[in-house]
């Protein structure tokens, strides 16, 4: 039975990264991600003048509740989300003019609700070109707190950075949500922030969160739940074959871990146990229809299946896969149509129709790791396809490849590529 250790969460590590920064003492983090994401962030931190201890199997941190420990710096933050949207709520906390910019990509991908409200709590945050996009300066001096309203209909990480920066202003925060996409993303980090010592309420629409800052800690990073999908999908269109994940069981923090529960409408055996989750293909897999609004990151591991159901499988609720590393949702679909099968999109949603066509084909990334990730495991069941960027899942998982391949191999006769 193939069991696949996969790194650990992006979201997670750098969730932990700033909790780090932020608490009271030093943090150790056990076995965290190492990405181009995570690295980006871990360098941001040291560029804003956090010390970060790195070995192999552990970070560590020195914590700042007072921010960061130089005046001025300047800090690229790659192709990380995270540390595009985290790094500037960190360093608004401190004291100094801070000066962030990103790649081309990241530049592209929306940031206005966020810094719209850290604006409304009197932080001085300027964007350099387009509104609402890197790059920015922000010129820090600490935050008072109170209420604020934030729009999340685009992405959790608008709150999750406010959340975050609660515990570090003078009064506490409430914040007032419009809209909320990716909720088990925000349950993370309330999980995360309790491990810190910090307790955020909730009242309907209103997170509440205390002023007092956070406590240093040791903190182990589990499993990435949705680079874990692409090894549960490919037991799952594979006859016969069985993938267990250690580290992710009943217990696991992350929402996309999720993606199981949708794999077994499909008709595959999943077992989520305490200590990891099993899940085996049992012949054919049935079509759907699935809201993924909670679970969108795995939209493309779904699509990238879609064609070996034997019905339609149509995936709902996903506007805001359109503004991640690509438009996801137009990716997926103009790949499919490569591949010979028949999709049909909307604003928010996408229909795949079964039978995908004998030959394979250049599969285009856009840049984006999730997509080169999931039509591997398509690549299961299509001959002949190929990635115009395999590389960019250096994103998330330097060593996708090389896994994917062993398991590849491990899964034996049911692979027909």
């Amino acid at each position: 039975m193939p069991v696949v250790d996969v790194p650990g969460s992006k979201s997670i590590t750098a969730r932990a990264l700033f909790l780090a920064a932020a608490a009271d003492g030093v943090t150790t983090l056990v076995r965290p991600l190492r990405s181009d994401d995570t690295e980006g962030f871990a360098e941001g931190l040291a560029r804003l003048g956090y010390r970060v201890g790195r070995t192999p199997d552990a970070w560590q941190v020195d914590g700042r509740p007072q921010g960061p420990a130089v005046a001025e710096a300047e800090v690229y933050c790659r192709d990380g989300a995270t540390t595009a949207r985290f790094l500037p709520t960190l360093a608004a906390a401190g004291h100094g003019t801070y000066r962030f910019d990103a790649s081309e990509q990241m530049r592209r991908r929306p940031l206005l609700p966020l810094t719209r409200a850290l604006r409304d709590l009197g932080v001085d945050l300027r964007h350099e070109q387009a509104e609402g996009h890197h790059p920015l300066t922000v010129r820090a001096a600490g935050v008072e707190g109170g209420e604020v309203v934030l729009d999340a209909g685009q992405s959790s990480q608008y709150l999750t950075a406010l959340l975050l920066l609660g515990p570090l202003t003078r009064k506490g925060l409430r914040i007032r949500v419009t809209d909320l996409v990716s909720v088990p993303y925000v349950e993370i980090t309330i999980a995360m922030m309790r491990a810190f010592g910090v307790e955020v309420g909730r009242d309907g629409d209103v997170f509440v969160v205390p002023s007092g800052g956070y406590r240093a800690t040791t903190y182990a990073i589990e499993p990435d739940a949705s680079t874990a999908s692409y090894f549960f999908a490919a037991a799952a269109v594979t006859p016969g074959a069985e993938v267990t994940v250690p580290g992710l069981g009943a217990g696991a923090l992350q929402g996309d871990l999720g993606f199981v529960d949708v794999l077994r409408r499909m008709g595959a055996e999943v077992s989520v146990g305490e200590k990891g989750t099993t899940v085996r293909g049992a012949g054919g897999l049935r079509g759907l229809t699935v809201n993924m609004r909670d679970i969108s990151d795995t939209m493309p591991t779904l699509a990238a299946i879609a064609p070996f159901a034997d019905g339609p499988v149509r995936i709902e609720d996903v506007a805001n896969t359109r503004v991640k590393e690509c438009d996801r949702l137009e990716a997926c679909a103009q790949n499919l149509r490569r591949l010979g099968v028949e999709v049909a999109t909307g604003p928010d949603w996408i229909e795949i129709q079964p039978g995908a066509g004998g030959a394979g084909a250049e599969i285009t990334s856009y840049g984006d790791h999730r997509i080169v990730m999931s039509f591997a495991v398509t690549g299961l069941r299509v001959p002949g396809i190929s990635f115009d960027d395999p590389g960019c899942v250096r994103k998330t998982f330097p060593g996708f490849h090389e896994a994917f391949a062993e398991l590849r191999g491990r899964l034996g006769d049911g692979v027909h590529a």
